[in-house]
């Protein structure tokens, strides 16, 4: 909420876009960027811009040809867009900001619960042999792909797929768990919908985190009746759903423009870093 005493801390008028990153957030940033390799032709891209370019498409939403002129060249931003996805760059600084900002907060590095959600995207017009075929999700009525994430308790993101919107919510979470290659191995807790339920789930997570215990946490006619206070907000399902609120603030995810679900999962990863960078460089009180 913004009030006179911290309205400063959201003020970025004297940067060139809203979007640009500030000294004290590249800062944050700069060390995890891997230096160019030996060999050939010296770096002449300063690797700053190139993150601003990212983060301009991602806020805004606009196409790839549609950057700024005075931002490098598209085919320089999308080159490095890739690279940093196939090489494991991207992952590693979303790692390394996840575990800042839960040793900011006085928590452990590795979480021991999470929680775990989808939200179905609807997909923009394209088609064609090359493109990973979207789903129809029967129940919400679209046709597009599916973002499942896991977060933590701060709402901050763990791990998250992209897959068709037609895969069911109990084996889409089972592939996010399995996923998770021993990332968080003190993880014993995790809550979820009633999308989950039921021994399918079950055994899939017992074969990818045995240790990791289950918790529904259901819609009752309670929690949907309107008391004078408003609607009941449902236990630990409300930073999930909160999480998802915090990422749409992106427009490049207001809907599914990518053709593949690995570049679609790399702008939801990058939104991920955009949020955390600000949650680390919002000291003021």
């Amino acid at each position: 909420m913004w009030t006179t005493e911290n309205r400063v801390r959201y003020d970025r008028s004297a940067l060139r876009y809203a979007s640009d990153l500030t000294d004290a957030e590249w800062g944050v940033i700069a060390p995890l960027i891997p230096p160019a390799k030996r060999g050939g032709n010296k770096r002449t891209v300063e690797t700053r811009a190139v993150v601003d370019a990212l983060m301009y498409v991602l806020s805004t939403g606009c196409q790839w040809r549609a950057l700024p002129t005075d931002m490098p060249a598209r085919s320089t931003v999308y080159g490095y867009f890739d690279l940093w996805d196939y090489d494991g760059t991207l992952m590693r600084i979303h790692h390394a900001l996840f575990v800042q900002c839960r040793e900011q907060a006085g928590r452990e590095a590795s979480p021991t619960a999470a929680i775990i959600d989808s939200q179905s995207v609807k997909g923009a017009e394209k088609g064609g042999p090359s493109i990973d075929p979207p789903g129809f999700d029967a129940g919400k009525t679209i046709k597009g792909k599916k973002r499942h994430i896991l977060v933590d308790t701060q709402g901050l993101l763990m791990h998250a797929l992209v897959h068709s919107a037609g895969v069911q919510d109990r084996d889409g979470g089972v592939w996010v768990m399995t996923t998770l290659f021993g990332l968080y191995p003190f993880l014993l807790k995790l809550y979820a919908d009633g999308g989950y339920q039921g021994p399918r789930f079950q055994a899939g997570l017992r074969r990818a985190c045995r240790q990791v215990d289950v918790e529904i946490v259901k819609r009752s006619d309670q929690a949907n009746a309107v008391t004078a206070k408003g609607f009941t907000v449902l236990p630990e399902r409300w930073i999930v759903e909160r999480t998802f609120a915090w990422l749409n603030r992106c427009r490049r995810l207001a809907k599914d423009w990518e053709c593949h679900s690995r570049k679609a999962l790399a702008f939801l990863n990058w939104a991920s870093v955009r949020l955390m960078i600000r949650k680390l460089c919002q000291t003021a009180k």
